[in-house]
């Protein structure tokens, strides 16, 4: 897990993102296995992939274990043949151990655009360089190709929809100010002047 949660007792950390992907949408809202397969392909198809439908079941049933969710009493039904499906809800810990792992996948982005930057310093200037200069067009392409890029998420859109477009937007316009400083600390460097001047 990240730094800040522990395994429960008798238990190991839960690295899957899968699973704590699944654990935001028991949060989000209770439901039961077929549910939460079809929840996770819409709200989660594009950036993780399930290997098969059967993951979200493993998944479940590691939550479970670890305590993290719980299966909720089955209302009985007068007349109904078939056996209920169980419905999962998160528990309270469920709830703070993922808070906490939210909080650890950011730590974990600034720690990955630090090493970043520490390997692009050990280039050459020439090699830094021309590595900014394809690292900004994967930025300018990752801009073009996402729907939400290039303008303001739709009134209408859903609230992560709009999270995820306004984040999308303010990370490009970021890093690419951060290619523009890179790139004059280099050329100085190139020009055999102090950076930073």
């Amino acid at each position: 897990m990240g730094a800040g949660i522990t395994a429960r007792k008798g238990t190991t950390a839960m690295r899957s993102p899968v699973s704590w992907a699944l654990l935001g949408l028991v949060i989000e809202r209770p439901s039961y296995g077929y549910e939460l397969m079809q929840r996770f392909e819409r709200t989660y198809g594009d950036v993780l992939e399930l290997s098969s439908p059967s993951q979200i079941y493993v998944a479940l049933d590691t939550l479970g274990q670890k305590g993290l969710i719980e299966e909720l009493p089955a209302a009985g039904h007068i007349g109904v043949v078939r056996q209920p499906k169980p419905h999962y809800r998160a528990t309270a810990a469920g709830l703070h151990d993922y808070q906490e792992w939210l909080i650890a996948q950011m730590r974990g982005e600034r720690r990955r655009s630090r090493l970043f930057a520490r390997q692009l310093a050990g280039l050459g200037p020439q090699a830094a360089l021309a590595t900014l200069d394809r690292y900004e067009q994967a930025c300018l392409l990752e801009a073009r190709e996402t729907p939400a890029g290039a303008e303001e998420p739709a009134p209408d859109a859903g609230l992560a929809a709009r999270l995820v477009g306004e984040e999308e937007r303010l990370a490009v316009g970021a890093r690419l100010a951060w290619i523009e400083y890179a790139r004059r600390e280099f050329l100085a460097l190139a020009g055999g002047r102090a950076p930073g001047r």
